[in-house]
């Protein structure tokens, strides 16, 4: 067993990656110490519990969620541009789909995607207005996209997909 201590960053990163892997049931302590080689002790020396610990990472996820939807707020690229980028940050995180699959089972996770995806809804809100699209369906279509793409097996190439989405939307403006 390994006897140096972990962060809680590292404990963190290892709970992302047992989400994705093997669902909200890794995300126990016993588990993820054996994955990290370590003792549980370690785990216990930076989360009173395991609770403690589900609520530590979706913070985590939250706060970086939030984040990057506050900083392609600064892009002033071009709005296409900026639409395809933004795919690109969710599409691109594995992690989402995964807590997407908790959040069914675990009112907390569901509640952090809510506030999470009423942010993105309104930043895909004001990209859309600036191509003259107004309707707040329409918006909400596009984010349905990026939350389906990745549990979608069909999807082989979801940026494909994605920028023809981006695609159809500047032709219509």
């Amino acid at each position: 067993m390994n006897t140096t201590r972990l962060s809680p960053e590292k404990w963190i990163d290892a709970g992302f990656a047992a989400l994705i892997a093997r669902g909200p049931a890794s995300l126990a302590a016993e588990p993820l110490a054996r994955s990290l080689g370590t003792t549980k002790g370690s785990f216990y020396w930076h989360f009173k519990d395991v609770p403690a610990y589900h609520a530590a990472l979706v913070r985590d996820w939250h706060t970086k969620a939030l984040s990057q939807v506050m900083a392609q707020l600064s892009d002033d690229t071009p709005t296409d541009t900026r639409l395809r980028k933004f795919g690109r940050t969710v599409l691109d995180n594995p992690v989402e789909a995964a807590l997407r699959l908790w959040a069914q089972s675990d009112p907390i996770v569901a509640a952090s995607l809510r506030e999470v995806d009423a942010e993105r809804l309104t930043y895909l809100s004001h990209l859309l207005k600036q191509f003259g699209l107004r309707n707040p369906a329409f918006a909400q279509a596009v984010l349905s996209v990026l939350i389906g793409l990745p549990q979608t097996e069909a999807a082989q190439d979801p940026h494909a997909a994605f920028d023809a989405l981006v695609d159809t939307i500047v032709a219509l403006a």
